[in-house]
Parts: C-alpha cells; sequence; structure tokens
C-alpha cells in the first residue's frame, strides 16, 4: 500500500496506443482491472468505519463518504459505521451554557453534559449520517451503544499520567471503557440489506450512560466481530516517519519499535497501541487514513494504493 496515486495523463494509454479504443475506456478497464480483486477479497466480510474528524463538517466529503459506504454494501461488502461528534457536541454545550474541560484528552462528563452528548451523537449526527447513506441510495439504520446491550462499558476511573505513564486516579464523570460486546443488533442488521450506523453511547451494567470515545468503540466492536479491517478516518495523513514521509505499513513488531524511538509521539501513540491491540485481538488489519482524502475508503479497500498508514500482522496489503 502507498500513498494515493495520482494519475498523470502520461500514464494513461495515447489514442495511437489504444488504437481505435478511447482512452477513457482503457482508463476504466485499468481501474476496475485493479478493483476487482480487491472486491473479491473483501466479498461478504465485515468492514468497521470510523467516520469523524474534518470529513464529518465538509459537505463534499461527507457525500463521498456516503458514497463509498454504498457502493461497498453494493458490492457484496459488509459496512458498519461508527462516528464521532465532539465539534458538534462542543457546540451544543456552548449554545447552552454548560462549560466543559478536558483531562487526558477526554472530555470531563457530568449529568447534564452527558445527556447533551447522547442527544448530539443519538440524535442528530447519527441521524444525519443516516440521511446521508440513503440519499446516497443506500438503506442505513441508526443505533447506538445501548440498543440491544450492544456496548455494556464502566466508568472510567484512572488513566495513564503524560508525563510519568503512571496511571492514576481520575473522575472525568460518565465517561466509559467497554467492557463487553453484543453485537447480534449488528449481525441482524449487516447481513441484511441494511447499514448500521452506529452513535458510541454505551450503557454500564447500573443502567448509566456513557460517552465512548468512538475510536476506542470501534475498535472494541471491530475486535469482537473479528472484522476484516478496521478503517480510522482521522485528520492526519497516517504515520509519519523521522522526515515526515508517510509509512505506508506498518506490522505490530515495527510499530512498537516506532514508539519506543520516538517517532511514533504524541496523541499518534495511543491511537498505534489501539491498532496493535486490535489486530492482536483478531482483526485483520488496522489502517489510519486521512479523511481529508474524497473517496478515502474505496481508495484504502478497492485499489492498491491505499489512503494512509496500515498496521497488519505482516507486511504486505493482501494480508
Amino acid at each position: 500500500m502507498a500513498t494515493p496515486i495520482k494519475r498523470s495523463p502520461s500514464t494513461t494509454p495515447s489514442d495511437s496506443e489504444a488504437g481505435s479504443v478511447p482512452t477513457t475506456a482503457h482508463a476504466k478497464a485499468r481501474i476496475l482491472a485493479e478493483a476487482l480483486p480487491n472486491m473479491l477479497r473483501y466479498d461478504e466480510q465485515t468492514v468497521v468505519i470510523k467516520f469523524g474528524g474534518h470529513a464529518m463538517g465538509d459537505d463534499e466529503l461527507a457525500k463521498a463518504f456516503a458514497q463509498d459506504v454504498v457502493y461497498l454494501k453494493q458490492s457484496g461488502v459488509n459496512p458498519i459505521v461508527v462516528h464521532g461528534g465532539g465539534p458538534q457536541i462542543a457546540n451544543m454545550l456552548k449554545k447552552l451554557e454548560i462549560k466543559s474541560e478536558f483531562k487526558h484528552g477526554l472530555r470531563v462528563t457530568d449529568k447534564p453534559t452527558v445527556e447533551v452528548v447522547e442527544m448530539v451523537l443519538a440524535g442528530a449526527i447519527n441521524k444525519e449520517i443516516v440521511s446521508a447513506i440513503n440519499g446516497q441510495g443506500g438503506k442505513a439504520v441508526g443505533i447506538c451503544g445501548k440498543d440491544a446491550n450492544l456496548m455494556i462499558a464502566k466508568r472510567i476511573t484512572e488513566l495513564p499520567d503524560p508525563t510519568s505513564n503512571l496511571m492514576q486516579a481520575v473522575d472525568i464523570g460518565y465517561v466509559g471503557d467497554p467492557v463487553e460486546v453484543n453485537p447480534h443488533i449488528v449481525d441482524v442488521i449487516s447481513k441484511s440489506d441494511l447499514i448500521p450506523v452506529i452513535a458510541p453511547i454505551g450503557i454500564s451494567r447500573e443502567g448509566e450512560t456513557l460517552n465512548i470515545n468512538a475510536d476506542t468503540f470501534a475498535s472494541a466492536l471491530a475486535a469482537r466481530m473479528k472484522a476484516k479491517r478496521l478503517l480510522l478516518l482521522t485528520d492526519v495523513e497516517g504515520v509519519l516517519d523521522k522526515s515526515m514521509k508517510l509509512i505506508p505499513e506498518l506490522t505490530v513488531d515495527e510499530a512498537r519499535a516506532l514508539i519506543r524511538d520516538g517517532t511514533i509521539s504524541g496523541g499518534m501513540i495511543p491511537k498505534i497501541e489501539g491498532c496493535i491491540e486490535v489486530v492482536e485481538a483478531g482483526v485483520e488489519a488496522v489502517v489510519i487514513i486521512n479523511g481529508k482524502v474524497p473517496h478515502a475508503v474505496l481508495l484504502e479497500l478497492l485499489t492498491d494504493h491505499g489512503a494512509g498508514t496500515l498496521v497488519g500482522r505482516r507486511k504486505g496489503k493482501k494480508v
């Protein structure tokens, strides 16, 4: 897998080379020849896609994402969408004059805040994505982790200190980590002609509503379902080396080595550590994708180019 290739005119046969066949026909044939083996590889396979970042706030990118999801379903793939919504939550909290703060990158969520989080994630955003997919010819159904006890979670009570990396007690309110995933409802939806769109809201064994990080939610679901791929749409190109060039592929061992030598740092560390955990739990590969690239999902799954950094058990896009 490599960075998406921008096809230049010189890479397409000229009319003289193509004989009487139009150049566009050759280009389309080349695209199909590349896509078909990948379509066969993912036929009837589950792909979990975390949708978030800049793409959610851009109408054209959101439309392209919806088209990608519909195309995947029509080609025999079972896409499962998990979405975030941090900026939208922040905007609503501001409108309601509810103060919000972050600890260790997680929103401190008291009772009034978690009610807004649920309203925005499971309500407004979820239905916007459902409508976008349906508008492109799909049949999307919106649910959250509370439906059919899909995602049982527990409150986060400790987190690693960013300076010492030692665990320390924290009180961030109604923020949870998954402890049990019951994917029956997702199986029923995705094995029909429907597309599940899931808001990352969970429920505790005591019946508390808990806000769950969308990456964490998608990772737990993908691991439980032994998905073929987990795609994490972000606002970054992927993992960069020390020369700031994209690293197309990493094995689990290589990813750990890059964390140790400091190449992977800051906020990318927990994301890559999460990728490693998911791969070790049985998902074939996790890909960090730049969601600002139009049709990034199709580029990743149906071409040999890819659109980000793949973390897998071994090297090779066809792992």
